[in-house]
């Protein structure tokens, strides 16, 4: 058998994969998302070195077709070493169906797989040992089978990939690692999003056919099963690209260093781009980030926050007025950019409520989300801490007892608790409040009565709406004050809700129907609430989690983290534009001071109505880490990396009103230094004070 012969499996699947990785950055280069052009280097090195990355990523994916095809053989089939095999994997299929085994411990469909898998393997190794006659026959489509099984997986990574895109304008990141842990929320939010079926139907006709051609060229391997000294040569040269691509990969990855982001996106590699982010999950700061002296650090960040000394956040806020321990009801919703208010420029009409609700409010017009992830956004409400690398401490196992929202209403005496409409289990949720002394009101406290519409996110926010009225009265009669924080679900893809609500069908699967839904449930809520007779004593804070897109030409594009906030109380809280820059992080401490409370604090944001308030905006993915100061956006990056950007009011924007302020960002042509070290205190410090477990609740 000559060479090609023995890796003719191998170099036709490998042609395939590379053919689609050529389509999909060609597709991608097209798509309307990706809003940049691109210098004959760009296109180098997008198709270039982007394709040697691919082929590389295949030779280490292609290792379980190596394993399946350096076993295939008929030697293992002879007596008496058949029957042994044949008997071990039956003694392992009894183990695993019906022992304790370590994928029963970890829970979920882990058995289910391990045992299916095992089964299947138990059931093909025996029809080939007891039918001899029919071995080729079986070993044919059991080959044809496997490389339909790569087809698929290839055609499916890149209609995933072109999905992904399409969502966030970037290749795998930690999102899609946080969500493939949530298999079952993931399936299903695929399936009413998308028209699966159709999808599915031409994936796999179009597989077959390709898997007709390649088992063609193929077959001479299984027709003329290599000896096993070709095996072994078969098996060096593999290995030997196996163990270079462990070289080669990296080092391409890091030539991934163009100014713009979206050339840089296309020539990654998606599979590799996912592992990277399974990878840097959590990120140690220290390690990874330019740092300062740790004194050092902790005074230019005690000049950012009055009231703090020594290495701590710690400080005391005094009002000179008697508190007043008002109900409060904070309500955080999903996926609510501020452009989709009028107030904010947008000309539809899709959120009539919460636009005149507004005028009766505290707007806050300047206020920034700290990244792009429900987790971050609850993050930011409940410890008012900034977004430190790596996960969301929502998301940590050392997540309980921080210094939180929840704990200061506490030590004032209110019945504290989280209601979400979804699952609380669902990122970690359920732990982290539970973990820091809230009641969980979620899906699973619903009775069938009480729920009239759901998707795979939970109930519709209407449902979750009504439970939370019928949890405030009874609270109300307990004569404490409440803090309830509401998390919204219907805004979210694949928008679907109760019909004729609104102008727009829930079956239309409609993102602009989802705000609108959104809008309209939370107006119910307020005809319902004014009727209750502890709505004159409650304030209302709102505002979204995050905005519904982040992608853009920079890492951290300001106007994608913009999200309305205000804060409703009649007769309390007077209506105002506040339009200075502010943080997420800053929303509770300054309803705090609007309630005159009187606490110690480690909260790192602040009171924006005090006048010592410094403005400024913290941002962040789970990598890049920004503020928002003096109109500039300084992002420190792993590998010490530090950027900046002058953020210049656009011309299209400079006679619109005070809220409607979008930006163009270009490189800062002289280093702020100050910036860059506030920068650096802010992200530093926070990291330390959860390594040192600095953060925990005052007892």
């Amino acid at each position: 058998m000559t060479l090609s012969k023995k890796f003719s499996p191998f170099y036709n699947l490998m042609l395939f994969y590379i053919s689609v990785s050529i389509v999909l950055r060609i597709v991608l280069i097209f798509h309307p998302i990706t809003q940049s052009s691109f210098g004959f280097l760009d296109i180098v090195k997008i198709f270039g070195f982007g394709l040697i990355s691919d082929f590389f990523i295949f030779v280490l994916v292609s290792g379980f077709l190596w394993l399946y095809l350096i076993f295939i053989s008929n030697s293992k089939y002879l007596k008496p070493y058949g029957y042994l095999f044949f008997g071990l994997l039956v003694a392992l299929l009894l183990y695993v169906s019906f022992g304790n085994t370590i994928l029963n411990e970890y829970g979920g469909a882990l058995p289910a797989i391990g045992i299916a898998f095992i089964a299947i393997k138990t059931i093909l190794f025996g029809l080939l040992l007891f039918l001899p006659k029919y071995r080729s026959q079986i070993r044919f489509w059991l080959f044809t089978f496997v490389i339909f099984l790569y087809v698929v997986l290839i055609l499916q990574n890149g209609i995933s990939e072109y999905f992904f895109w399409n969502e966030f304008g970037v290749k795998y990141n930690f999102i899609a690692v946080n969500y493939l842990v949530y298999t079952n929320e993931v399936i299903g939010n695929i399936m009413q999003s998308y028209p699966v079926v159709p999808i599915f139907t031409a994936l796999f006709i179009v597989a077959g056919l390709i898997t007709y051609l390649i088992v063609r060229r193929s077959k001479n391997y299984i027709e003329s099963i290599p000896t096993f000294v070709q095996k072994i040569q078969l098996s060096g040269i593999y290995l030997a690209l196996f163990g270079l691509s462990l070289l080669v990969i990296p080092f391409l990855s890091a030539q991934e260093n163009s100014p713009n982001i979206f050339a840089n996106e296309l020539e990654a590699n998606g599979i590799y781009k996912f592992f990277l982010a399974f990878k840097n999950s959590e990120l140690d700061y220290f390690k990874f980030y330019k740092t300062l002296p740790q004194k050092e650090a902790y005074a230019v960040l005690q000049e950012q926050i009055p009231g703090i000394s020594g290495e701590t956040s710690l400080r005391k806020i005094q009002s000179a007025a008697t508190e007043s321990h008002k109900n409060v009801v904070l309500i955080t919703i999903e996926s609510y950019s501020a452009d989709f208010m009028k107030m904010y420029g947008n000309d539809q009409n899709l959120t009539p409520f919460l636009d005149s609700l507004a005028t009766k409010s505290l707007l806050f017009t300047n206020l920034y989300a700290v990244g792009n992830r429900t987790v971050r956004g609850l993050e930011a409400v409940t410890l008012c801490f900034p977004p430190t690398a790596g996960e969301s401490v929502v998301k940590r196992e050392d997540n309980k007892n921080k210094f939180s929202t929840g704990n200061i209403f506490k030590q004032k005496g209110y019945n504290v608790k989280f209601l979400y409409g979804g699952d609380a289990f669902f990122d970690n949720m359920e732990d982290f409040y539970t973990g820091n002394g809230y009641g969980i009101v979620d899906k699973k406290t619903f009775t069938p009565e009480e729920i009239t519409f759901a998707n795979v996110w939970g109930v519709c926010d209407e449902d979750m709406y009504n439970k939370a009225i019928k949890i405030m009265n009874g609270e109300a009669k307990e004569n404490k004050p409440f803090f309830n924080h509401i998390m919204t679900v219907s805004n979210h893809r694949p928008f679907t809700y109760p019909n004729n609500k609104i102008d727009i069908p829930g079956d239309a699967k409609s993102r602009d129907g989802g705000v609108k839904y959104t809008d309209f449930a939370m107006k119910k809520f307020f005809e319902m609430a004014s009727k209750q007779p502890w709505f004159a004593n409650t304030v209302f804070v709102i505002l979204a989690d995050h905005c519904a897109s982040s992608a853009g030409k920079t890492e951290l594009p300001v106007d994608k983290y913009r999200i309305p906030a205000m804060i409703y109380s009649p007769g309390y809280v007077q209506p105002k534009h506040y339009t200075n820059l502010m943080s997420q992080i800053d929303i509770m401490p300054t309803l705090f001071g609007l309630l005159n409370f009187n606490y110690e604090s480690k909260f790192y944001g602040e009171d924006v109505l005090k006048t010592d308030y410094k403005p400024r905006a913290l941002i962040a993915t789970y990598q890049d880490l920004g503020l928002i100061k003096d109109n500039v956006l300084t992002v420190i990056s792993p590998k010490q990396q530090v950027k900046q950007f002058q953020l210049t009011l656009k011309k299209e924007q400079k006679t619109a009103p005070d809220f409607q302020i979008y930006y163009d960002q270009n490189p800062l042509i002289k280093e702020r230094t100050d910036l860059v070290n506030q920068t650096i205190s802010y992200y530093q410090t926070a990291s330390d004070m959860l390594k040192k477990k600095k953060y925990q609740k005052i007892n």
